[in-house]
């Protein structure tokens, strides 16, 4: 039985729906500004991420129906969070850093230091929204995002939440850049709203995608080996990872004639964010009238793992 995404929020630069993920990146798209979708209210002294995170988990949640109207989760005792970053609050951490070796601890910004810790944007999330289940912080390289859909099944499994809020942001800063070698990181966010089967169809939730099954491996060869296994469908398209190009000789040609929706070209340097974005653009691809099922794949450099996902449409999903 698939786990249902019932809800989907986004906030990249010149996307408004899912489908437009896998539409031809516009460079010249004006950035997010988190000001204008939430207010002023509660953004002051919040790093880039976590502002870029509070748009899409608010629209993920509302399409979920999960908010009232104040944007509180009346039941957000039952509505966990694992959200996924690798730079999120770099620029907090390399300012603190760096203020702290110049000037002693003394100089450092008492408003800084709350968010130079590595969970700020889960915790601040869930304190935003009232989300009072499990809390997970994820910042596990290429294959981060993915393994935050992972945990999300394992808590619904469990029966540890009844819904679990996914949420991958990265933003452009400085230091993001630095360590990502590229000249401009992504910047943006994307927040999915997983559940049971049973739980959406007793409140009436609508399914916008469906996850019938995950795999991690070694390599990328081993991940795809996993997710095309006993019982199996053969892929109607897949999302690459980001290091397609540097594992080909690993495992990519088991997907051979298989089309890649391109999602990780478009928006290169995700990286934390990816595998969420993925699933979302997924949605995207269901609610144009696209086939299913699809995989999404992260990581599987040459060295690396990979983790994936298979995605079906609404119509799959019973």
């Amino acid at each position: 039985m698939s786990t249902l995404v019932t809800g989907i929020g986004i906030a990249v630069a010149g996307v408004g729906t899912p489908d437009d993920l896998l539409r031809p990146r516009q460079a010249s798209s004006t950035p997010v500004e988190p000001r204008e979708r939430l207010g002023r209210k509660g953004l002051r002294y919040k790093d880039r991420a976590t502002q870029l995170g509070y748009c899409a988990a608010r629209d993920a949640l509302r399409e979920a129906r999960l908010l009232d109207d104040e944007d509180r989760a009346p039941q957000g005792d039952r509505i966990a969070v694992v959200a996924s970053s690798n730079y999120g609050n770099l620029d907090t951490i390399c300012r603190t850093v760096e203020t702290i070796a110049a000037d002693t601890a003394s100089a450092a910004s008492p408003m800084d230091l709350p968010n130079a810790s590595s969970n700020v944007l889960a915790s601040s999330v869930a304190i935003r929204f009232g989300l009072t289940g499990p809390n997970l912080m994820l910042c596990n390289g290429e294959t981060s995002g993915t393994d935050a859909v992972r945990w999300a099944l394992a808590l619904l499994g469990s029966g540890r939440a009844d819904q679990v809020l996914v949420l991958g942001a990265e933003p452009d800063t400085e230091p993001a850049r630095r360590l990502s070698g590229l000249d401009t990181a992504f910047d943006g966010a994307a927040a999915l709203v997983l559940e049971t089967q049973r739980t959406a169809g007793s409140r009436g939730a609508r399914a916008l995608a469906g996850i019938d099954r995950h795999a991690r491996g070694a390599n990328l060869s081993s991940c795809l080996a996993a997710l095309g296994g006993e019982g199996a469908r053969t892929p109607a398209a897949w999302q690459a990872p980001d290091t397609a190009d540097d594992a080909s000789a690993d495992g990519s040609g088991l997907l051979e004639g298989v089309r890649d929706l391109g999602l990780a070209q478009q928006w290169r340097g995700a990286s934390g964010a990816l595998g969420v974005l993925q699933c979302a653009a997924s949605a995207g691809w269901f609610a144009a009238g696209g086939a299913g099922p699809v995989y999404a794949v992260t990581g599987g450099g040459r060295t690396g793992p990979a983790a994936g996902l298979v995605l079906v449409s609404p119509g799959e999903t019973g």
